[in-house]
């Protein structure tokens, strides 16, 4: 929580500070002690924390649901079994709904994009000082560093480059689906022969540039607002529980007032968490649904 010798301003710039390698103006490479290091650093830093829960929560993903299939049994289904039965009839549902080709890629797809994103966002709950303390803690303790220069964000998704990230990778599919079904020609024939058509060769041939503007907005529009539509919703969830966590050092009754709002906003969190991550996973396979299908 904000301190005596720590300002406001200051405690939320370290909350939203993402712990980054990457190499100094000197070319030495390392951690970044400060957040103007870190923006001194460039394209080719790495934010290590969020690299870090991305690929723990995706493991722990993995792993609890290769348990639940390896100890499936349809005579004593176990609680966990019936839940990620119950998960998987989900997505199915939703995948049959949404797309209407046949590629067996989409559903596990989905129900990896659905439940890795549940997770990332799911960690927003966790009390905001909680790990971000253990790891002063331990870098102090273990490397010697300045507690108030560890920084260590826990929430995947409110980086852009992870959004960005998976936004980028649904991209490709549709690219690889759109050509693969429609092969270049047809894809193109899509950029520029649509939505605007003629009859006459020379005013369809002027239509061209329009529609190409037209559909190339549309086409890179879709992993954009993907990538920023999840960034911006878990970005300002996480503010907000910053914002709350402010009110602990106002006293005791402001101490008070604040568990009872963070109580409240973790609980209506909980919906934009599931819901982000529905939606991420929806509009993926719709999109990979119109690469697959007649314009």
């Amino acid at each position: 929580m904000a301190s005596e010798t720590t300002t406001s301003k200051e405690y939320i710039q370290h909350h939203l500070q993402n712990w980054t390698y990457g190499q100094h103006p000197d070319g030495s490479w390392g951690f970044a002690h400060t957040a103007m290091e870190a923006k001194e650093m460039g394209f080719w830093a790495i934010h290590v924390d969020t690299m870090l829960w991305s690929i723990v929560l995706g493991a722990l993903f993995l792993w609890l649901f290769r348990k639940a299939a390896k100890t499936a049994s349809a005579d004593t289904p176990s609680g966990w079994q019936n839940f990620v039965e119950w998960i998987a009839e989900f997505i199915d549902t939703s995948v049959r709904g949404s797309f209407h080709g046949k590629d067996k890629l989409v559903a596990p797809l989905a129900l990896t994009i659905f439940i890795w994103i549940f997770l990332m966002n799911l960690m927003d709950l966790v009390p905001v000082d909680w790990l971000p303390s253990l790891a002063g803690w331990v870098g102090s303790t273990v490397f010697g560093a300045d507690p108030h220069h560890v920084y260590f964000k826990v929430v995947s998704t409110t980086d852009p480059n992870a959004t960005f990230g998976m936004a980028f990778a649904v991209f490709y599919l549709i690219l690889h689906y759109s050509i693969k079904n429609k092969g270049v020609g047809g894809f193109m024939g899509e950029l520029t022969m649509m939505p605007f058509q003629a009859k006459n060769p020379v005013v369809q041939a002027l239509f061209i540039p329009v529609n190409f503007i037209l559909e190339f907005v549309s086409l890179i529009s879709k992993p954009i607002s993907l990538a920023l539509r999840l960034f911006g919703n878990m970005y300002a969830g996480e503010m907000i529980f910053i914002l709350i966590a402010l009110m602990y050092s106002g006293g005791l009754a402001m101490g008070i007032f604040g568990g009872f709002l963070q109580l409240g906003w973790a609980i209506f969190h909980i919906l934009i968490i599931t819901l982000q991550a529905f939606i991420f996973m929806t509009l993926t396979i719709v999109y990979l649904d119109m690469a697959q299908s007649e314009h």
